[in-house]
């Protein structure tokens, strides 16, 4: 019996629902697209020895499918680790009052601002304080373990930077938490009045609730984590992990039924698995608001790390510190790509001989 997945599952059951003219355009066309994949909706390739054929269809490289994700995320932390310098890094996490938080899933332009903002806090600090050009990839997050918007920034910098005065690189400087937050939370509740003021801000508020708030949260102590990362590759494969495939892995799907999804989370505050159980039309509605807009970039690169500024100063960065350029890296091929993760040669046929590609399948004609 051939396996289904969960959140195919899901979207099929819910169509109705959510293939409509009303919904937004990129919910609509990402469930498209993972219903479609690896179906003759978008065509297939056929290989094929003197003994077998294989018909292999194409994938649909959506972020909502949950396995197309994966190829992208290994070329993808594959390029990242070659184009950044091995130097010391620091993590730092910026969340904000979970009050703020319709207010940001309400105005997804404003939520899409915070990782330019926390990046521009990071290196305003790091500018007045030490004198240092750094490099900083910022990650909006939008979701926590029960779908329901979160919104907050993971950020990876470098731990030190490059010393504007004298072209010298410092491995490391001290990071206080207390200032970070204070500009941070600053950042983000001016962001909001100025959106207020230029009528921008969409909420269901008053203007005097919305002050109100806005007042009593910027006198809270926010919370902010900096943490000391051994190697960039830990901070990168999370990165990947949730920019590039759905808000929730399939395997945290208990059941499906006709009306329900039951899914497992990890309760940090009592520090155990619990479980949550909603319509399935609740489930497609967190899920619609975590699908970001097309060409939207989740993860973003600033200072150094810049696309402009890696191509202008990183040979320069290299040799100061010492180290060589590392090229960037090929693609693999999807089949090295599965013998790599499943130690098997999908291009061998079950006598051992390798297949060749003969045709292409032009999408929904396969089986005319």
């Amino acid at each position: 019996m051939k396996y289904e997945q969960p959140l195919k599952k899901i979207l099929s059951h819910t169509r109705p629902y959510w293939d409509r003219d009303d919904t937004r355009q990129s919910v609509r066309s990402a469930f498209i697209k993972t219903l479609q994949c690896r179906t003759a909706a978008l065509g297939a390739e056929i290989y094929a020895s003197e003994d077998e054929e294989l018909i292999l269809y194409h994938t649909c490289k959506s972020p909502t499918c949950p396995s197309c994700g994966h190829r992208r995320n290994i070329q993808w932390l594959r390029e990242r680790r070659a184009a950044l310098p091995n130097v010391i890094y620091k993590g730092i996490t910026f969340t904000m009052p979970k009050e703020l938080w319709p207010l940001f899933r309400d105005n997804p332009r404003l939520a899409r601002a915070l990782s330019a903002l926390a990046a521009k806090v990071i290196q305003t600090r790091m500018s007045a304080k030490y004198g240092l050009q750094i490099g900083v990839i910022a990650i909006l997050h939008t979701f926590n373990g029960k779908l329901e918007f979160n919104s907050h920034v993971h950020a990876m910098m470098t731990g030190g930077g490059l010393r504007e005065s004298s072209d010298t690189w410092v491995l490391s400087v001290y990071h206080d938490c207390i200032p970070l937050m204070k500009a941070w939370r600053t950042a983000v509740i001016k962001l909001l009045r100025v959106a207020m003021q230029t009528g921008e801000l969409g909420t269901t508020m008053t203007v005097d609730q919305l002050l109100g708030l806005l007042n009593h949260q910027e006198k809270r102590s926010w919370i902010i984590k900096v943490q000391s990362l051994k190697d960039k590759t830990h901070f990168l494969r999370y990165a990947g992990r949730y920019v590039r495939r759905p808000p929730i892995a399939q395997r945290r799907i208990i059941r499906v039924d006709e009306r329900n999804v039951v899914f497992w989370f990890k309760d940090k505050k009592l520090r155990r698995r619990g479980e949550m159980t909603c319509s399935l039309e609740d489930f497609i509605d967190h899920w619609s608001q975590h699908v970001p807009e097309r060409y939207q970039h989740a993860v973003r690169n600033f200072g150094l790390f810049a696309p402009r500024a890696l191509g202008q100063t990183s040979a320069a960065i290299f040799a100061i510190l010492g180290q060589r350029r590392r090229p960037r890296p090929k693609a693999r091929t999807w089949a090295a790509s599965i013998e790599r993760d499943f130690n098997r040669d999908p291009l061998l046929d079950r006598t051992g001989k390798r297949m060749k590609r003969i045709r292409r399948i032009a999408p929904k004609s396969l089986g005319s």
